[in-house]
């Protein structure tokens, strides 16, 4: 006890209540499980994104192509997109039944084999989609400038969405209760929206990324792109919570 307790039993103690409550132990185990939760939430947000766009380029070296981005715009991606929206993470809340798992192994790994197989599919969905409509672009005669940043769109389109999915790690993150909880997620989102279209529209940004105008056909895809993305992860999550019962 912090305030009853001796100067002894407090130097001896494992663990001291500074305010003589036991509930607060209660309140520090659901603090110390929301923080993990964000934790792995991030992280399982980074790799896959980080992933996709490994793939895109390694393909492109393997296969002998232009690459699918340069690497101004891979640092755009990395340093300003990604960075913006795994910021919203943070802040998620607790997710509904977190006091009712059971304890966590001290030496179980923050992604085990179900994250590890959701970062490789999730990385595989948006890798392939950004690789295929830079393909499709170059087959059609598109400027080269053109495709990249239509694939640059691709990939940003995808994270957004993707981040959506990353709100719960099992559940479903469609449901209002999950959607609407955090509004740090959505203020992101709404700060990325002018960042991107500056990155597509502003002559500056150009110059600096090799950027070009995209029309609406363009945008309308990259949405569908991400809308996609966002729907195979939920049902992947539907899949997996039936293996896993079973």
């Amino acid at each position: 006890m912090g305030i009853k307790g001796t100067e002894v039993t407090k130097e001896a103690a494992d663990v001291v209540l500074a305010d003589d409550n036991f509930s607060s132990i209660e309140r520090a185990v659901e603090q110390g499980r929301t923080i993990y939760d964000n934790l792995r939430k991030s992280i399982l947000f980074m790799l896959p994104t980080n992933g996709g766009e490994a793939l895109v380029i390694v393909a492109a070296i393997l296969a002998g192509f232009a690459l699918p981005m340069s690497p101004l715009q891979i640092l755009w991606v990395n340093m300003v997109i990604s960075v913006t929206l795994a910021f919203a993470l943070a802040y998620e809340p607790a997710e509904e039944g977190i006091m009712a798992r059971a304890p966590r192994e001290p030496g179980r790994p923050i992604l085990d084999g179900v994250f590890l197989w959701r970062v490789i599919f999730v990385s595989a969905l948006i890798g392939g989609a950004a690789l295929t409509v830079f393909l499709t672009q170059m087959d059609a005669g598109v400027p080269l400038e053109e495709a990249r940043t239509l694939t640059v769109n691709v990939i940003v389109l995808a994270q957004v969405f993707y981040l959506i999915n990353v709100k719960s790690l099992t559940g479903s993150s469609l449901k209002p209760s999950v959607l609407f909880n955090n509004r740090v997620v959505w203020i992101c989102i709404a700060l990325l929206v002018p960042l991107q279209l500056v990155f597509v529209y502003a002559p500056f940004m150009h110059a600096w990324f090799g950027s070009t105008p995209l029309g609406w056909e363009a945008w309308a895809l990259c949405g569908a792109i991400g809308l996609a993305v966002m729907v195979a992860v939920e049902i992947e999550k539907v899949v997996l919570r039936r293996v896993v019962s079973r």
